[in-house]
């Protein structure tokens, strides 16, 4: 398998373990596969030989015995993947976020991708966040030789959950910086740095740039294992015939992981809708339902749902470079107090605990359900735990529902607070970090 930037004409390729290396490419295109494989055979088959049939598809140029070895490490403390009745929790890692399931892998692939190109520098690693991929990279990347994290975050638009993983890491290759500005603000800050060559040669004997986000491949890819494994645990479980469709109803900020599910559709997993769900930051709504991607002049809302508060959806680049077909896709939204009256009502219902952003996509398969008549099973893609947002969850349903605090984050309070640095120049900060 070959991969090519989605702003080449000429689709010159490289391959995957270079796409890995490099992140973004030269030309600030996302890199893509020249074609989708096809996977079938998967029925029954444990979450890490089922992401080995995955990944071998698309990372040819990696030995099975090396993806292997990379997905063996990856898991072996947390399986962070759970279906929950209708609810995919992508929650159980490191940081209680959907993005460990990827980053607990990425710096094996990393590891190894630099291995096979030759690269004897070592790796910084730069990366956005809006709240969960940051502290997901720090505690993937956090001491693995030949690499540095830096990362940066919005000062006032993460929880103090979010801020507290980030800010009390240890680990003395990984560096952390809020952000006087939003994440949109801080995506384009390193999107620029990586398109600046004058100032990445200024350190170019000793380090290269690559990106930790959605935009580099190696996150992009473990997050098909996913799909499929939560549709072979409802075959399973009786929930679904085997080849019935389902649709998944997915959370969306930067449109990866809602693209994960459409890459698993491409290779043939049984998908009726992928519905995407947003906040009052609705540029994706509006593009499903217009067409049209129009990000300039918005207003910027800072939400409930931190990991969603985006304008500029990085991903939907790698689905709108060539013409589809968008007919897989629906869409909707939801406003704080309609995410806030949702998560009161699943917990008083059910009994079962709603971060915001999973109250989102509820609220938004209920009103596509009302709409549409669709009665397909729908899997809600759950991507974070209640407990990162205590205060939003809290003023829900009453601080004393929030109990048994994952192990994860109980004694985050009492940690001591290591990287208070606020930046307006990411470039600055980098040559600081950088010397």
């Amino acid at each position: 398998m070959q991969y090519f930037s989605t702003r080449d004409p000429q689709k010159k390729t490289i391959s995957a373990s270079e796409a890995i290396v490099k992140g973004l490419a030269p030309d600030g295109g996302l890199y893509v596969p020249t074609a989708f494989p096809s996977l079938t055979d998967f029925i029954g088959k444990p979450y890490n030989e089922l992401a080995l049939e995955v990944l071998k598809r698309y990372l040819t140029d990696f030995s099975e015995a090396e993806l292997a070895t990379c997905i063996e490490q990856a898991y072996k403390k947390y399986n962070p993947v759970k279906l929950n009745g209708h609810y995919l929790e992508l929650f159980h890692g490191a940081t209680l976020a959907f993005k460990d399931v990827a980053l607990q892998l990425f710096p094996y692939l990393l590891t190894t991708a630099l291995a096979k190109n030759n690269v004897d520098k070592t790796a910084v690693i730069l990366a956005a966040t809006s709240g969960d991929t940051g502290s997901a990279v720090l505690s993937g990347i956090a001491d693995v030789p030949k690499t540095k994290a830096i990362v940066f975050y919005p000062e006032n638009g993460v929880s103090s959950v979010q801020r507290l993983q980030m800010t009390t890491k240890t680990g003395d290759n990984v560096h952390v910086f809020g952000i006087k500005g939003n994440f949109d603000d801080a995506q384009t800050g390193v999107k620029e740095i990586f398109s600046d060559d004058t100032f990445k040669n200024q350190f170019s004997d000793d380090y290269f740039f690559t990106s930790a986000n959605s935009i580099n491949l190696g996150r992009l890819l473990p997050q098909v294992v996913y799909y499929f494994y939560c549709y072979s645990q409802l075959v399973e479980q009786g929930k679904v015939a085997r080849d019935e469709k389902v649709n998944f109803v997915v959370p969306t900020g930067n449109f990866g992981n809602i693209l994960a599910g459409y890459y698993a559709k491409q290779m043939g997993l049984p998908i009726h809708k992928l519905i995407c769900a947003t906040n009052k930051n609705d540029v994706l709504d509006e593009f499903f339902k217009t067409g049209v991607y129009n990000h300039e002049g918005r207003d910027f809302h800072l939400t409930l749902s931190p990991s969603m508060d985006i304008l500029i959806s990085s991903n939907l680049e790698r689905l709108t470079y060539e013409d589809r077909d968008l007919s897989l896709f629906d869409s909707g939204s939801a406003t704080d107090d309609e995410t806030m009256a949702t998560i009161k009502a699943v917990y008083e219902t059910d009994g079962y605990l709603l971060d915001p952003h999973t109250a989102v996509a509820k609220y938004v398969y209920d009103q596509y359900r009302a709409k549409t008549g669709d009665e397909t099973f729908t899997v809600i893609v759950s991507t974070a735990a209640p407990h990162k947002f205590p205060e939003a969850v809290a003023c829900a349903v009453g601080e004393n529902q929030l109990t048994d605090v994952p192990e994860q984050i109980a004694d985050l309070d009492q940690l001591p607070v290591l990287h208070p640095g606020v930046v307006d120049d990411l470039k600055a900060a980098v040559a600081g970090v950088l010397g």
